[in-house]
């Protein structure tokens, strides 16, 4: 194998299934640990200090995701519109929340901090449980190397976004977070009715993968999976504002006492 077979993951690469074996755990554990380390050391600094770690959290996943989509241009040229919409574009849910990352981190503005947060967490909970792409494959090309690298940047990522505290969840501004989501909603209808360049990025589409994994007919799966989503945004919430929902519950037993 040639570096340039590596780096254009040209070479020859076939299908095993090594989910949850020896690199799996170890990303995942590096990835905990990451976490933990990056809280205890830096959750007590000033705030120019933990933007810089978050800062370089971001770099990173932009130097994956720039670099993936240059490389990509480099094996396929002469693309027409379609084909380049298709590479520059992030497309599944995974991607759409690598932007999300930068983006809040570019914006400065917490809401778009709370909702990057909890999707990201999302897809990265999703690919640690089962991942589909990364560690199914012989040898670790490039392509490997990303889906594995920013999996795992999502997860340490959306969690120190929460650490470092630049997250906010409280139900009173709630709806700022939730017109982001429904703009990443929004934005995957565009990919999918205008676009063109994608099928499903979000998985709420008909016979999509999570669907036939669990083997349900569509509009129980759409049912389970719009519960699902109502209860995991709602989460971050109950925890984090959890004083003022125990102070308003209170407040309303007592006057109806």
């Amino acid at each position: 194998m040639t570096f340039k077979e590596w780096l254009l993951s040209s070479y020859p690469n076939p299908h095993i299934d090594s989910q949850w074996g020896i690199l799996h755990i170890a990303v995942l554990i590096m990835s905990i640990c990451a976490i933990i380390s990056i809280a205890l050391l830096f959750r007590s600094k000033s705030e120019k200090v933990r933007k810089i770690v978050i800062y370089v959290l971001t770099c990173t996943v932009l130097f994956f995701e720039m670099t993936r989509r240059i490389l990509n241009i480099i094996k396929n040229p002469g693309m027409n519109l379609g084909d380049m919409l298709y590479t520059l574009l992030p497309r599944p849910w995974c991607a759409i929340s690598c932007w999300a990352l930068m983006i809040a981190v570019w914006s400065g503005k917490q809401y778009m901090y709370n909702t990057a947060s909890f999707t990201a967490l999302l897809c990265a909970i999703i690919y640690f449980a089962y991942p589909g792409a990364g560690f199914n494959s012989e040898y670790m090309l490039f392509e490997n190397v990303y889906s594995i690298a920013t999996h795992a940047l999502l997860l340490v990522t959306s969690i120190t976004f929460i650490t470092l505290k630049f997250t906010k969840f409280e139900y009173k501004t709630m709806w700022k977070d939730l017109i982001v989501l429904a703009v990443i909603f929004l934005y995957a209808f565009y990919e999918i009715w205008v676009l063109g360049i994608s099928d499903d990025p979000l998985y709420f589409m008909p016979n999509n993968d999570v669907q036939n994994i669990i083997g349900l007919d569509y509009v129980p799966f759409l049912i389970i999976y719009i519960v699902f989503m109502a209860v995991y945004v709602n989460l971050f919430y109950l925890i984090n504002d959890r004083e003022n929902v125990y102070a308003r519950f209170h407040h309303k037993k007592h006057i109806k006492a």
